[in-house]
């Protein structure tokens, strides 16, 4: 079945079960680039389909940090959007303010605790009330590349990060960028992480990225893998390294780079292209995390208004969000998967069907960690990760031992 198709079956079946007047809402969120525009389009038509007015405050920016920018000057102009594009901390963060619509009798009346596995009810509350509506999970550590160059140079797709870099130096000596990867903040702190996953496991990641035990940062296993995070600056190319993520996608598609290090939204783009996930692109384990599952639920919060007119829209809005047929449609746009239990993807691609095998496989076995950068860590902590990581990262003398010292004791004042 094409997409097109099957989004007017899902949708007419959502249609006849969603008995709503017509709404207007607000909605402002990230989904900028090629593929997830398309899947901010796919929201846009449902809520349209279904005989309402969608306003779009799409703003653009990796990670999201302009977005918050733009929602932080609305809300202390108290003209917050109706609805906006939040998680983890951040999604906590407006919770602790005031600023969101308590959820919990919507979430009752259509049982989300009995749909939703625990760890995505946990991500969309604070203080024990649901405050958003989770909307696709995400998996981040994923590792995506070009299988004609792997092919050309007759090389294995790497399982650890030290298999990583012999392979990155075959692949620049055949004159390819080895990692399609820009030299910014975020994209560094994602890469981070998943070295921090692969190498230490997901015991000691929780100890160093999510409890951010200065004893952990410090510990001779972050030595090791700040020196493997240090040795990857050669291997992506000066002339791409500021880059948007997905321009970076772009180099992997069109056969410039050989690898991506990033999660698995990489695949909205490479749908966008019409590329096939797991064909033209393979998506694999990022190295060292097979078994792994570190995860960002996406959700929308609603913003509280006196406004019964809103109130009611916003309350329309989280219905559609929680159907099926809208998790399934606009999931299989986004490149992440629905949030429900026991969820039936068949007919998506083979990356998804299997980022789903792995999701319960790591849940079975205690291998489920959330993305730090993503859901777990406040701005404060993410950005002293950057004020130490990228200048590490760029210098080419830097000294590990003085680089795990300075981001124990900066993460340790951010965290106060």
């Amino acid at each position: 079945m094409s997409f097109r198709s099957y989004f007017v079956s899902s949708l007419m079946l959502s249609l006849a079960s969603f008995n709503a007047t017509a709404s207007s809402v607000e909605v402002l969120h990230w989904w900028t680039s090629g593929g997830e525009a398309q899947a901010a389009g796919v929201f846009k038509g449902y809520w349209q389909a279904l005989g309402n007015e969608w306003s779009d405050s799409a703003i653009s920016g990796g990670g999201g940090g302009s977005a918050m920018t733009v929602l932080k000057s609305r809300a202390l102009s108290d003209s917050p959007p109706d609805a906006a594009h939040l998680k983890g901390t951040e999604l906590r963060e407006w919770a602790s303010l005031g600023f969101l619509r308590n959820l919990d009798e919507i979430a009752k009346q259509e049982g989300w605790e009995h749909i939703l596995p625990s760890f995505v009810l946990q991500s969309v509350k604070y203080d024990g009330h649901y405050v958003a509506a989770p909307i696709g999970i995400h998996r981040a550590n994923a590792l995506w590349i070009n299988p004609k160059i792997f092919a050309k140079l007759n090389l294995t797709p790497p399982t650890t990060w030290t298999d990583f870099l012999q392979v990155a130096d075959k692949i620049k000596q055949a004159g390819y960028t080895p990692l399609a990867m820009g030299n910014d903040e975020w994209q560094l702190r994602n890469l981070f992480e998943l070295i921090v996953l692969g190498e230490g496991g997901s015991q000691f990641y929780r100890q160093s990225m999510i409890d951010l035990d200065p004893t952990a940062l410090q510990s001779d296993t972050m030595l090791h893998i700040l020196n493997i995070f240090h040795q990857i600056r050669p291997y992506i190319s000066d002339n791409t390294g500021r880059l948007k993520w997905n321009q970076q996608s772009q180099l992997l598609m069109d056969g410039q780079a050989a690898m991506q290090v990033m999660g698995d939204w990489v695949k909205g783009e490479i749908t966008g292209a019409h590329l096939i996930p797991g064909k033209d692109i393979l998506c694999l384990p990022s190295p060292g995390t097979d078994g792994m599952f570190s995860y960002n639920v996406d959700s929308i919060a609603m913003f509280n208004t006196k406004n019964p007119t809103k109130e009611t829209a916003q309350y329309h809005l989280v219905q559609m969000i929680m159907m099926d047929g809208f998790q399934h449609a606009f999931n299989k746009v986004k490149g992440s998967i629905p949030v429900f239990k026991n969820q039936k993807i068949d007919d998506f691609d083979a990356c998804a069907q299997q980022s789903l095998k792995e999701l319960t496989t790591a849940i079975q076995k205690n291998e489920l960690v959330p993305s730090a950068d993503g859901m777990a860590n406040s701005g404060r902590v993410k950005q002293a990760f950057a004020d130490i990581l990228t200048p590490f990262f760029n210098e080419k003398n830097a000294d590990p031992h003085t680089i795990a010292h300075q981001l124990a004791r900066a993460v340790l004042s951010a965290k106060r």
